[in-house]
């Protein structure tokens, strides 16, 4: 049996994961596509070593952000990190706010074939130099079958989507119809997902966001720039990042930066819930991380 605990930024789902394989004796697994990279360890709220209470933590920090981590990488690090569990007869608990993650966990991942670097690195340098809309444009214009399945505001689909289509000349659509092999299967699990209320959530990413900035977001950041990776990196869009650099370089106050990434966070976190309705409407949704650990708790104590 594995625990997967989904859900929005800051709506505590790290800390009922943390509860529950504290009372399980279980291993937290990352399934966030951010707390993924070594350098952004205040911005993506990774767990510090103090938080973890002696509980095994796995795939948090791992990769450069020099790199371009994707789901099919983490598919093959978490089977590591799985069969790592099992070998040890402990409860795997898998947490993140990545649901492509869990999708792919539990339907497994279409085959779709390499992207030539040279394909990536053109359609990075066109999403630097057109907005959203012309991006967007580009797809309708290319795979308007793609296009009718994303929102225009996800640059990062839509490159996806542009880059296949034109490295194989077939749309990412018809790719994704081809059956993949399930890392998990869904009646070995258990799906929480973790929803708190409109206000509440808003209310907790500002203040969280507040305390990255004490605590040292503004050096993280600056060490990141300094490294002069590409801009069209997973990385360098972490929630945050352009926002700080932007204070940095000089172009917007503290005050400005503070308030833009503050109101990016709260967009992403409704393009996450406008996620998770579509396709984990049938997991257990609860208003808050504590009852999940109670109901969860029960069940498995029954």
């Amino acid at each position: 049996m594995a625990i997967l605990i989904s859900g929005p930024t800051a709506s505590g789902k790290s800390a009922a994961a943390l509860k529950l394989a504290e009372r399980f004796g279980g291993a937290v697994i990352n399934a966030d596509s951010m707390q993924v990279y070594r350098e952004l360890k205040l911005l993506t709220a990774r767990p510090e070593p103090s938080e973890m209470s002696g509980i095994p933590h796995h795939l948090y920090g791992t990769v450069e952000a020099s790199e371009s981590y994707s789901v099919g990488h983490w598919l093959t690090d978490v089977a590591m990190a799985l069969k790592a569990a099992q070998e040890m007869g402990i409860l795997p608990v898998l947490v993140g706010g990545t649901g492509l993650y869990f999708k792919a966990l539990l339907e497994g991942l279409s085959p779709v074939p390499d992207i030539p670097l040279e394909t990536r690195e053109l359609w990075r340098e066109r999403s630097m130099s057109l907005d959203a809309e012309g991006l967007f444009a580009e797809l309708t214009a290319r795979d308007s079958v793609m296009a009718e399945r994303l929102m225009p505001s996800d640059k990062q689909r839509v490159v996806r989507a542009l880059e296949v289509i034109e490295s194989t000349g077939v749309s990412l659509a018809e790719w994704q119809g081809k059956p993949g092999t399930p890392t998990l299967q869904a009646d070995a699990v258990l799906k929480l997902v973790v929803a708190p209320e409109r206000e509440p959530l808003c209310a907790a990413i500002d203040a969280r966001f507040d305390r990255m900035v004490e605590e040292g977001a503004i050096e993280e950041v600056r060490a990141l720039v300094d490294l002069g990776l590409h801009p069209g990196l997973p990385a360098m869009r972490a929630l945050g990042v352009r926002e700080i650099a932007a204070y940095l370089a000089g172009t917007l106050t503290l005050e400005e930066g503070t308030t833009k990434a503050k109101t990016e966070s709260r967009r992403y976190a409704k393009r996450q819930m406008s996620w998770t309705r579509r396709f984990m409407a049938d997991w257990e949704w609860f208003a808050d991380g504590s009852s999940a650990v109670e109901a969860t708790s029960a069940r498995i104590t029954k």
